[in-house]
């Protein structure tokens, strides 16, 4: 089988959607499958590679440093797909670029899945435009709706979607490279480096340091942690807006910017809880990295949380918005004796995750979606 992915962001962009693409691409070629991928084009992407790649024109995205999104590549795209006609075309972001993809497909015939990866009718909000959320949702429901598919990672999502009016929402499933994120790759060393004496409790964010992740509110959890564990460490990976306000108001926190491959391995598997207060995901698959890693995860009880981290188990599934008893179970989990055998059981719980398990449903559910098109 023939496939094109589109997306508007890969790596090296370190976010869940480039990440999950990647997966999905890799995951295909092991299958022996013929992968194809359009995304913008960057800076410093050097010699154009080979026809499996399409690069097409992109932007900046506002507040948004080192990320762009596509510009329109309607003529290009259909000349592409009518010199060499993909089996099925999946699009993972809804951007200029998504948009003029969707419309080719629908002209040329060409069976379509989109990705459901990101709730920015819930970004808009935190970034003060609020009012805008409605619309924003609406024009989303109307871009997936009208593909053969919108692919969602989650039951819990799926459900709420179809209650909303969108139409042909299936599950499909995330995957974690549990060889990448190991408890193998603790690093006493790093530890040290980080100020983190023998049994002192580390906690860990890894994600973009921006206004949606809800971070005021682990910055809260962790200065209750401080009262009974002054010792206590918080390490935060990643960049974002926010990360300067943040640095300059918390100059104890230990700032490690983007990390990547063996660092950020490392960096996971040397803390001792995960902590993500986000409200604002689709999935978060930096949950199951932190649980592949073999440590304990706090976490809001939706996305990746709700499927697979059992509350105390795991860490804690916290009830949707309860502030209060997020708080409350960092600070428990933190300073009670049950760490090391929760993150014990993380791992257990996700060693099952893997990508080509996942990338397989992938090509079953394109593949379904061909045989559909040519019965029609």
């Amino acid at each position: 089988m023939r496939v094109d992915l589109v997306t508007e962001t890969y790596p090296p962009d370190v976010n869940g959607v480039a990440l999950t693409v990647q997966s999905l691409e890799g995951g295909l070629r092991r299958l022996g499958h013929e992968v194809g991928l359009v995304r913008p084009e960057r800076e410093h992407d050097g010699p154009r590679p080979g026809p499996a790649l399409l690069l097409v024109e992109g932007a900046p995205i506002p507040r948004y440093p080192g990320l762009r999104f596509g510009l329109p590549a309607g003529r290009r795209l259909a000349a592409r797909w009518t010199a060499q006609r993909p089996d099925a075309v999946y699009i993972a972001t809804e951007g200029p670029l998504g948009w003029s993809a969707l419309r080719t497909c629908r002209q040329l015939g060409i069976p379509v899945a989109t990705g459901f990866h990101t709730r920015f009718d819930d970004y808009i909000g935190r970034y003060g435009a609020g009012f805008l959320s409605p619309w924003v949702f609406a024009w989303l429901r109307r871009f997936h709706n009208r593909a053969d598919a919108t692919l969602v990672p989650t039951l819990e999502l799926q459900e709420q979607l179809a209650r909303q009016a969108f139409r042909r929402v299936v599950r499909l499933g995330r995957a974690v490279d549990t060889r990448a994120f190991h408890p193998g790759w603790r690093d006493p060393a790093l530890r040290q480096r980080w100020g983190a004496r023998e049994g002192a409790p580390v906690l860990l964010h890894v994600g973009r340091i921006a206004p949606e992740k809800n971070l005021p509110l682990a910055v809260r959890a962790y200065r209750e942690l401080q009262k009974q564990r002054p010792d206590a460490r918080f390490v935060w990976v990643g960049d974002g807006p926010a990360r300067a306000r943040l640095q300059l108001d918390n100059p104890d926190f230990i700032f490690t910017g983007t990390l990547r491959g063996d660092e950020l391995s490392r960096c996971f598997a040397s803390a001792d809880l995960f902590c993500f207060p986000s409200l604002s995901e689709t999935f978060g698959n930096v949950t199951l990295e932190a649980m592949a890693s073999g440590i304990a995860t706090i976490a809001f009880d939706y996305g990746a949380a709700r499927e697979h981290l059992r509350h105390g188990l795991h860490g804690a599934a916290v009830a949707f918005g309860d502030e209060p008893g997020f708080v409350a179970a960092v600070v428990a989990a933190a300073t009670g004796d049950g760490l090391r055998h929760q993150g014990e059981a993380a791992r257990h719980a996700v060693q099952h995750l893997h990508p080509d398990r996942v990338a397989a449903d992938f090509a079953t559910l394109l593949a379904g979606l061909g045989r559909r098109a040519e019965a029609a």
